[in-house]
């Protein structure tokens, strides 16, 4: 089978946003190159190089995001160009896109579908490991599996903020808390909640594809029953109390979400943000302080960063 291959160039900053808006258009998978992950790799304590070619580890500016589809959905290329613009200018100022330079080419790939998946391991979040489900993974004592089917929706644990959010829901969640995740996408972060303790997590995304992905995932990872998950935008027409939220998305629509937090959280509630890049963190801080939130911590991995609040 023939397959069309769409490369676009970025920025590591806006790769993620870049691959969300692929994840959208096709079902065939999403690849990130880039250079920052090799140098994680590097300091990788658990990882071990027989060899590595000097060039491998050269600087390089641009990030190759890529994405597929066959020869009969080439309609969707420009689709998805252009929902890259139109983050790309909501974001004018605040995340640096790059060049958007785009390459199209025809690959041969009968099985290309699956090797991609060769790249994903199990990832260690302190209990948490998140396993694709493809893969066959021993559950350690003390440790709780989250399954997810990477190829439907965003997050899959290898980004840092998503991993900050793990990270943080273990040192704040309490047993039988009530769970919002805002913009769920494959629901990692609410189903790591219902792992670790949550009585209920409600999740909610705008994108249905996310929808349909977070309601599997929560099956594969055996939650259904404390999971509930909605088509929603951001906390439109929901009236529940939580007593911890958790929203990792851009600083630009965290701002958005923030006059819905207050009547969302119950007094003495968690806050977790994240999805923050540097140059917003003070826009980000200011909009949740100005709302009588006291910040009790702020994680930084990488460019990202991730803020807790009390409320």
């Amino acid at each position: 089978m023939k397959f069309i291959e769409l490369t676009v160039h970025t920025t590591s900053e806006a790769s993620e946003i870049v691959s969300d808006v692929m994840w959208e258009y096709t079902s065939y998978g999403v690849t990130v190159c880039d250079y920052n992950d090799i140098l994680a790799l590097q300091r990788d304590s658990t990882v071990f190089w027989d060899y590595m070619d000097d060039t491998v580890a050269e600087p390089k500016q641009d990030v190759l995001v890529k994405c597929y589809f066959s020869p009969a959905e080439t309609e969707k290329i420009s689709a998805v160009m252009d929902e890259i613009r139109t983050r790309c200018a909501l974001c004018e100022g605040a995340i640096d896109f790059g060049t958007l330079e785009d390459t199209k080419r025809e690959i041969d790939g009968d099985d290309w579908i699956d090797v991609w998946k060769k790249h994903f391991r199990p990832i260690h979040i302190g209990r948490i490991v998140v396993v694709p489900e493809w893969i066959s993974y021993p559950k350690a004592k003390n440790e709780e599996i989250v399954s997810l089917d990477s190829s439907m929706a965003f997050g899959t644990g290898e980004h840092e903020t998503t991993r900050m959010c793990v990270a943080l829901l273990q040192e704040y969640l309490k047993e039988g808390d009530v769970v919002l995740d805002v913009g769920c996408g494959s629901g990692i972060l609410g189903i790591s909640a219902a792992k670790l303790g949550a009585k209920l997590c409600y999740l909610s995304d705008l994108d249905p594809i996310a929808v349909k992905s977070a309601i599997h995932n929560a099956m594969r990872s055996g939650v259904s029953e404390k999971v509930a998950v909605s088509q929603a935008n951001l906390l439109d027409g929901s009236d529940l109390k939580a007593d911890l939220i958790l929203a990792n998305i851009t600083a630009e629509v965290l701002a958005l979400l923030a006059p819905s937090v207050p009547n969302a959280l119950k007094e003495g509630g968690i806050l977790i943000l994240s999805g923050i890049i540097k140059e917003r963190l003070d826009f980000v801080k200011e909009t949740y302080g100005g709302l009588g939130f006291t910040l009790l911590e702020e994680k930084c991995e990488g460019e990202w960063h991730a803020l807790v609040y009390r409320k």
